[in-house]
């Protein structure tokens, strides 16, 4: 039988439109920096290289395996106190005046743990079991409780505007980092993967407890849980500081203050502006060259994970995921665990959300507990993955800048926006449509900053309309 001619190109079309899309991102990139200024071009691409971590780990959970996890911003904090708790510098005269209080409630919380554990392995199935481990968890929660009251006064006690809390490990103090210049650096690997495993072990606990739920019960249980965990950092100022928030935390790279004092950078700025450059140009090179090695360190990251995402995605174990994902019950026919296979993706998604936590913490320099909001900016997450197109990982990636470009600039382009409607020129005068009505003209400015979610409404809309799958959908080898 003849075969059908095959129409060739020099490139698959799916390259020509990733390359495409992403030339395009860059390029809005550099017009944001000749436009608004390199600085703020860069602190976009910043953010937006989170977001795309962020938006990785929700493409693992539900582009590989169906999983709509709406507890993006639980995970995120999770990583973000873990940030905390090993770069900031241990708060000595907290440890001291609560000891040996604190000792006890850990070590309560400890012996609580293992005991109930031990019942659990070693006694028969049975009803005694059963009250058993009741009475073990009900003593240690009331024993543990009685020692928390008597500890956790005492820290919040000391120094409550500055510290008032524990403090962390202090990790980039380690004589280890301090061996080369630059070391510090691996201070940050450590907080960033230790951030993803806390993450990670969360999510563990609550995969063995919601999975075995339907989809839309199991975003309901995510999003409770999520509020739950922000709900605790709020509010446990020992060992958080909670909405007075952590502060001036230490960096694994340099500071533009630092760099400002520096000879070497005087004379490279120097070389850049001249020899009678600004103080202002100065601090703003200083500025520059910090973010753009947050950039660097941001990127080596987000590769290494997403060269392991795509080499899971294409490999036996990323066909069975996507067979589970599109037809559960002939996965199940065929004998593959499908809760455990699940579990086992909401882990992996729910560490790399961590890894994205721990390093907004780590460049913000500091946590701030209210900033995490579960209901805001998890829709703006799934509005990312949705956008660049979802079970494709360089889509999720190009949504991530997309999105996050288009709700940063979404506020200045609606002041100027109305700004263009309301007045009709420099001389104040009103459009004909606004009838000389000041109530109505202050209105439209008061409310054009809002228009950021009317733009994600309807960039959401016309995606959907014109594009289900996303800018860049899934490509499933062997599918037409």
């Amino acid at each position: 039988m003849q075969s059908l001619p095959v129409k060739k190109t020099v490139f698959p079309t799916i390259f020509n439109r990733t390359s495409l899309s992403y030339f395009l991102v860059i390029a809005l990139l550099a017009v944001f920096g000749f436009t608004q200024g390199w600085n703020y071009s860069l602190s976009i691409a910043l953010m937006c290289l989170i977001s795309a971590l962020m938006t990785l780990g929700v493409n693992i959970q539900w582009g590989y395996a169906g999983l709509f996890n709406a507890g993006v911003m639980g995970f995120a904090a999770l990583g973000g106190i873990v940030a905390v708790l090993l770069s900031h510098e241990p708060v000595i005269e907290a440890w001291s005046a609560s000891q040996p209080w604190i000792w006890s409630f850990l070590f309560s919380i400890l012996v609580s743990v293992l005991l109930g554990y031990a019942v659990l392995r070693l006694m028969p199935k049975s009803r005694a079991r059963y009250w058993t481990i009741t009475a073990v968890s009900i003593v240690g929660f009331l024993v543990s409780r009685w020692l928390y009251f008597q500890a956790t006064p005492l820290i919040e006690a000391v120094n409550p505007a500055g510290t008032g809390f524990l403090g962390g490990l202090g990790v980039y103090d380690w004589a280890i980092f301090k061996m080369l210049p630059g070391w510090k650096i691996g201070g940050s690997f450590i907080v960033f993967l230790l951030g993803g495993g806390v993450a990670a072990a969360a999510a563990y606990v609550i995969g063995r407890l919601t999975l075995g739920l339907k989809s839309d019960y199991l975003a309901i249980a995510t999003l409770g849980i999520s509020e739950v965990i922000v709900f605790f950092l709020k509010n446990e100022e020992w060992l958080t500081r909670g909405v007075k928030n952590v502060v001036t935390l230490p960096r694994p790279l340099d500071q533009p203050v630092d760099l400002i004092r520096t000879d070497g950078f005087q004379s490279l700025v120097g070389g850049w502006f001249g020899p009678n450059y600004s103080e202002e140009q100065l601090r703003s090179a200083a500025s520059l060259v910090v973010k753009l090695e947050y950039a660097g360190l941001f990127v080596v990251v987000i590769v290494a994970i997403f060269v392991l995402a795509q080499r899971a995605l294409n490999s036996p174990w990323g066909r069975m995921m996507r067979a589970i994902r599109d037809n559960e019950v002939s996965a199940e026919a065929m004998g593959k665990d499908i809760v455990g296979r699940r579990l086992t993706v909401f882990v992996l998604g729910s560490a790399v959300v961590g890894v994205a936590g721990a390093m907004l913490t780590t460049l913000a320099g500091q946590f701030t507990p209210n900033e995490y909001v579960p209901l805001r900016f998890t829709f703006l997450i799934w509005v990312m993955v949705i956008l660049g197109g979802t079970g494709n990982n360089f889509g999720s990636i190009l949504g991530a800048f997309v999105v996050w470009m288009a709700w940063v600039q979404a506020e200045p382009f609606g002041n100027w926006l109305m700004n263009t409607l309301v007045y009709a020129g420099s001389s104040g005068e009103y459009r004909w449509f606004i009838g000389g009505n000041a109530d109505l003209a202050q209105h439209l400015i008061e409310v054009a900053p809002q228009m950021r979610l009317m733009l994600m409404g309807i960039v959401l809309l016309m995606v959907l309309r014109y594009s289900p799958a996303g800018v860049l959908p899934e490509r499933v080898p062997g599918r037409a």
